[in-house]
């Protein structure tokens, strides 16, 4: 039997900052907080009326406190996409006024996608609409 994607751990300076961002631009859940982690999960992960079958929970974004600053690129980011009849436009200028920033990693002009940052600077891209 494979191993399952549990999930991404976040490195961050404020842990409870970011994570409450992050549950704002997806529609997450804190599922648990303490001092040293906080979990997010998605929103039908976190009804207590059902019991999911562990391959349909999905992956779940803990972010934990560390000393230091971001130094450089990611190695690994999130890629979020609008769904099929949305406007990635939209998406983009919603993430923006919620404290994301636009940065430039070296993609195309006319890339398809576009590169925002956290507002700790986690580089992450908004894809063209997905079904």
């Amino acid at each position: 039997m494979p191993v399952r994607w549990y999930t991404t751990v976040i490195d961050c300076q404020d842990a409870a900052a970011l994570a409450r961002w992050w549950a704002g631009v997806l529609d997450w859940r804190i599922a648990y907080e303490s001092d040293d982690e906080i979990v997010l999960v998605p929103r039908h992960a976190f009804d207590p009326t059902r019991t999911l079958p562990l391959e349909q929970r999905g992956p779940g974004l803990v972010f934990v406190p560390v000393p230091e600053d971001k130094q450089r690129k990611n190695r690994l980011h999130l890629d979020l996409a609008p769904g099929p009849v949305d406007d990635q436009r939209a998406e983009v200028e919603r993430l923006v006024r919620l404290g994301a920033s636009h940065v430039d990693v070296g993609q195309p002009d006319d890339a398809s996608f576009v590169v925002l940052a956290d507002p700790e600077g986690n580089e992450f891209c908004v894809l063209s609409p997905r079904g």
